[in-house]
């Protein structure tokens, strides 16, 4: 008994022993799992805010997957062209996001030098789905930076069946972006049209396979597909395609295209999809069409009205001008009232020099008589239509009560300097010098809404105003006067002009200084904050995603605690589009910027909220809502959250609409 009892605590000794002896182990890590409370996760989104594309390379052989992740991610927003062999190093990562995230940022480079890093890191033997998120973010990052011959071996694969969702994802995602850079081939169309025609695919294919229809340029159709896309999109469920589908069919330009789109368009009581029908309908003959889009102009949903009105300001012809004109004393919106008022200007034949005096006459009283600036903004931009206002603009919108409006005055003069060939003599020497003038009082104003469009315009290259200028001493003033801190933009522009106006040459784009992350304001919460936003149509409860976009996250709560926010408005809508708010115009002056923050994620459902940009890098203050997906914006434009409730006060809001305040919970 004394012996057993002593050889078993022999026999443990050895044991402990032995494993004491042996090399420890480390469990191997295989999740991605953000905390943002981690100083880590918090160093390597930093490292992206400030572009430090060498420091976030350590974390590329991190053994916890999570820092490999977010530093892989990292370069799909600095999109630096020198890592690209770095990059490709992580497809062959043991976990899947890693490889996902290492193929997102090499599409992103847009390089073509991507392409044979990503098609060899394509696992084609992964027939258990281990590496299926990676393996569709290769076939869609191909789509970025992917050659012809690739464009038509993507169209070409259909061994993948209805549950090899991920495969057909990324296969049609690739096609899609193809698109986006206006590389289509007609047998690729042809599978496109086949994929949204089969409903046996998910809906989340086809949505792809129906928005490559909508986007996609200068698409080959062959005979069949008009048919097949007007019996599908009688009868399709889901609005996401639907909606799609009817810019695709139109493309087609058919009789059975044009007969589906005149029935749908009756049938349906979605407005979008009502907008997307107009949209579709510049396919066609406009006699084909015109009554319609006319009976349109009445429509209840002032998205649908707008719509009709902008149809006939692009694409109205001659002999209906003076309709539009007399269209334009019905009970309208505003916003269809003024486009048919610039409709009628654009149109109007020459020759017609009464009917011309008389119309241009009631918009200039509108712009006089109308209370709201937004009212007079866009009479503004109507009078554009006739450049020989460019006297009258300067003259009264310079002198407008409200900063806005006389920022949309130059705006409207640098319109009509670009459009310089749109009327006789408007492209005269006088004339060139008279505007040279009309934006130096601008930039001498020292109000940067005027500022900044003017030294915009004064960059034009057509209208050479380097040699109407005896000294370029108001441009160095105003760059030593303005408060870069306050108007950061407007800064940059006039160094840009006054650059420009002595080389010649555009000057190269360059980063602006990034305000640092405040994590502080995220760290409070212990599920994804919910913003509150209180407008003069309802409230729209936003919920924020700060494990995608962080910087995005912390500046938009900054700014809504401290009260930015209140008693700002919707400046911009664009019917079923976007609506963008918190200024008065896109050249409102802001004192710094944040990074773009770009994952992996798509535009595809309505209410997405994104950063508006002005390009990568240059995000501020303004933002927008969408009012369906729009997928064509993925990689570029940060998104940050997500409408949760109020979506129908995203549909409701109007330009000029207010945002009253912003609460965050």
């Amino acid at each position: 008994m004394i012996y057993r009892t002593l050889l078993h605590l022999s026999l443990l000794f050895l044991g402990v022993f032995f494993t004491a002896c042996m090399p420890y182990e480390e469990e191997e890590l295989t999740d991605v799992s953000i905390d943002l409370k981690d100083t880590l996760v918090q160093r390597i989104y930093s490292l992206q805010h400030e572009q430090q594309a060498d420091s976030l390379l350590f974390y590329f052989q991190h053994r916890n997957p999570t820092y490999r992740y977010l530093a892989a991610q990292a370069f799909a927003s600095i999109r630096d062209e020198a890592y690209l062999d770095t990059l490709a190093g992580l497809l062959t990562d043991r976990v899947d996001e890693v490889r996902a995230a290492a193929a997102y940022a090499l599409g992103q480079t847009g390089s073509p030098d991507a392409e044979p890093l990503l098609v060899a890191g394509f696992d084609q033997y992964d027939t258990l789905g281990v590496y299926s998120k990676a393996n569709r973010a290769i076939l869609e990052a191909i789509g970025k930076c992917g050659s012809m011959e690739n464009l038509r071996m993507l169209g070409a694969i259909q061994t993948y069946q209805a549950q090899d969702t991920a495969l057909l994802e990324g296969q049609n995602w690739g096609i899609y972006r193809y698109a986006l850079r206006g590389m289509t081939v007609p047998e690729v169309t042809a599978r496109m049209v086949e994929m949204v025609n089969d409903e046996r695919y998910p809906n989340s294919v086809r949505f792809i396979a129906a928005n490559y229809l909508s986007r996609g340029p200068n698409l080959q159709f062959d005979s069949t597909a008009a048919p097949e896309l007007a019996r599908i999109i009688l009868r399709e469920e889901d609005p996401r395609i639907q909606m799609a589908l009817a810019i695709g069919l139109g493309k087609t330009g058919s009789p059975a295209a044009l007969t589906a789109l005149l029935s749908l368009y009756k049938l349906t009581n979605d407005y979008r999809l009502k907008c997307n029908i107009l949209s579709a309908f510049t396919n066609f003959d406009y006699d084909d069409v015109s009554e319609e889009v006319i009976l349109a102009l009445q429509h209840p949903n002032i998205h649908v009205s707008a719509r009709a009105a902008q149809f006939l300001l692009d694409h109205g012809v001659s002999r209906d001008a003076t309709t539009y004109w007399r269209m334009t004393r019905d009970s309208l919106p505003w916003q269809s009232q003024i486009s048919l008022f610039a409709a009628a200007l654009r149109h109007l034949p020459g020759f017609y020099t009464d009917y011309r005096g008389a119309l241009n006459s009631q918009l200039r009283k509108r712009f006089a008589e109308d209370p709201s600036p937004f009212v007079k903004v866009a009479a503004l931009a109507g009078l554009t239509e006739w450049p020989w206002n460019l006297r009258y603009i300067y003259r009264y919108g310079y002198q407008a009560e409200t900063p806005m409006v006389r920022g949309a005055a130059v705006q409207a003069l640098a319109k009509i300097s670009e459009n310089r060939n749109n009327s006789p003599g408007i492209s005269s020497r006088r004339v060139t010098r008279e505007l040279g003038a009309y934006f130096q009082a601008a930039i001498e104003s020292g109000e940067p809404l005027m500022m900044e469009p003017a030294a915009e315009a004064l960059m034009q290259p057509a209208r050479n105003f380097a040699t109407v200028f005896d000294s370029l001493a108001f441009l160095e003033r105003a760059i030593a006067d303005i408060d870069s801190t306050e108007a950061l933009f407007t800064h940059r522009a006039l160094q840009n002009a006054l650059d420009y106006l002595r080389s010649g040459q555009e000057p190269a784009p360059g980063l602006f200084p990034a305000k640092p992350t405040d994590w502080s304001l995220l760290s409070e919460y212990t599920i994804a904050p919910l913003a509150l936003m209180h407008t003069s149509k309802g409230v729209i409860h936003l919920r924020l995603l700060p494990e995608q976009a962080p910087a995005s996250v912390a500046n938009f709560i900054e700014l809504a605690e401290n009260g930015f926010y209140n008693n700002k408005y919707f400046y911009r809508v664009v019917p079923n589009f976007v609506i963008q708010g918190a200024a008065s115009t896109s050249h409102d002056p802001a004192g710094f910027t944040i990074r773009s923050e770009l994952p992996n994620i798509h535009y595809d459902q309505e209410g997405y909220l994104g950063m508006a940009s002005a390009g990568n890098h240059t995000e501020s203050t303004q933002f927008f809502i969408t009012h369906s997906p729009t997928p064509h914006l993925d990689g570029n434009y940060t998104l940050f959250g997500r409408v949760e409730k109020g979506m129908d006060v995203v549909h409701n809001i109007q330009k000029g609409d207010q945002i009253v305040e912003i609460l965050i919970r």
